[in-house]
């Protein structure tokens, strides 16, 4: 038994130490998440006190799930303290941490993507699209929880995102800059992969549905389900993305000497004209990571050890089918409310991870704006989609909402 420590405390965070849990490690999470103190420890430290807790605790190994510790250089933190961590420093981390970045990299090591300008100015931005055919999409330079992408159909639309983006700044400091790109039609999927400098390996591939409500429309949220595997993505089209984003991507890294050694995810499109990326992502997917995890049947601890060293490795998976369902705050990607009680959850038959919650006198209450996912396991997708939304139906709350379609697309 080892022991490992959760950098975060949402449901991709969730996910992960429930894995390891399984494998018979002893868990530690940076944060609360009333699921996995069922089994593990959830500490409330300083960001600045972790090299001291870990040494303390004889930690052998730290994973990192959220971007923005990978971003401000937590990586590069902890081994400067003589700590493993599972995740690529500050100058890999750009890749996600800056769009503008991503797609002059992507440009530079001719990965194929949407044609794009980068704008800092909020009255040349406004001049370009004036000029533009629409629908645009338009992109928070920063890292925003999955919600700074704007599709604009029209110029109004386009006008309101930008002033929403750089003038009102919505989004903080991620709002400095954005990122125009063409409006590119195909089917999106995400294609993760354990990257050790130019070592790949590539994992299941899933998709997710960002939209906020049924039948994709509403606003673009951090993922409001997911669901493998995916019909319309061939082992072609998966070797495409191997060949043409990954490998050009980890190699890209190498030439300007960013290490990396963690998770590359790539949102990925399925065109016309073949596969172009979508964005970069430096860590593990959040609700795909969920689902991966259920599938992979290989030790994570392991395989995140070997990645760390640079040694190869193999991935066992199982061949079942899932489907996860988020169930999210009302209002949700926008304002929402919090504490509300959520009944029903010791009534279900499929794996549920906790995304944004807290437990108060025994009670499990809502606290984020997805709280929960429902993974429903089968030998297909139907019977993995019938699993999941038959769970979802026993869990009461008041303020809760969810996509009733997942896995429309593959059915």
């Amino acid at each position: 038994m080892k022991r490992v420590l959760i950098v975060g405390n949402g449901g991709r965070e969730h996910a992960i130490s429930d894995k390891l849990n399984r494998e018979g490690h002893e868990i530690y999470m940076l944060g609360e998440n009333p699921g996995v103190s069922r089994f593990g420890t959830c500490i409330d430290i300083e960001e600045e006190n972790l090299s001291d807790f870990c040494k303390e605790k004889d930690i052998d190994l730290v994973i990192i799930g959220p971007e923005a510790y990978l971003v401000d250089g937590l990586t590069d933190k902890l081994e400067r303290a003589g700590i493993r961590v599972f995740g690529p420093n500050k100058d890999a981390a750009i890749l996600e941490g800056s769009k503008a970045f991503a797609k002059d990299f992507m440009k530079k090591y001719d990965i194929p993507t949407a044609a794009y300008e980068n704008f800092t100015d909020f009255k040349k931005a406004l001049a370009y699209i004036e000029k533009s055919d629409f629908p645009l999409v338009i992109k928070a330079d920063g890292i925003a929880a999955g919600k700074g992408v704007i599709i604009a159909q029209d110029l109004n639309e386009g006008k309101a995102a930008l002033e929403e983006i750089m003038v009102s700044k919505k989004f903080a400091e991620a709002g400095a800059s954005v990122v125009i790109e063409e409006f590119l039609e195909g089917e999106e999927f995400s294609l993760l992969a354990f990257v050790s400098g130019e070592k790949i390996m590539p994992m299941k591939v899933v998709q997710d549905h960002k939209r906020a409500f049924d039948n994709d429309k509403g606003p673009n949220t951090g993922g409001m389900g997911v669901y493998m595997p995916i019909k319309n993505i061939t082992d072609s089209d998966i070797e495409e993305a191997i060949e043409k984003v990954l490998k050009p991507t980890a190699l890209g890294m190498i030439e300007e000497e960013r290490v990396f050694k963690g998770v590359l995810f790539a949102g990925l499109m399925k065109t016309k004209d073949g596969i172009k990326t979508i964005e970069y992502n430096v860590r593990f997917g959040d609700p795909e990571t969920e689902l991966i995890m259920l599938a992979m049947e290989s030790s994570l601890f392991d395989i995140a050890n070997k990645v760390i060293d640079g040694e190869e490795f193999e991935i066992k998976w199982n061949d079942k089918a899932y489907i996860g369902v988020v169930l999210a705050s009302k209002g949700y990607p926008e304002d929402y409310d919090k504490g509300f009680e959520i009944e029903g959850l010791d009534t279900l038959d499929s794996k549920i991870f906790h995304m944004g919650t807290k437990e108060e006198n025994d009670n499990i209450l809502t606290n984020g704006g997805r709280v929960l996912i429902v993974c429903g396991e089968g030998d297909n997708l139907a019977e993995a989609r019938d699993a999941a939304y038959r769970d979802v139906e026993k869990i009461k709350c008041e303020n809760l909402f969810y996509r009733k379609d997942i896995g429309h697309l593959s059915l």
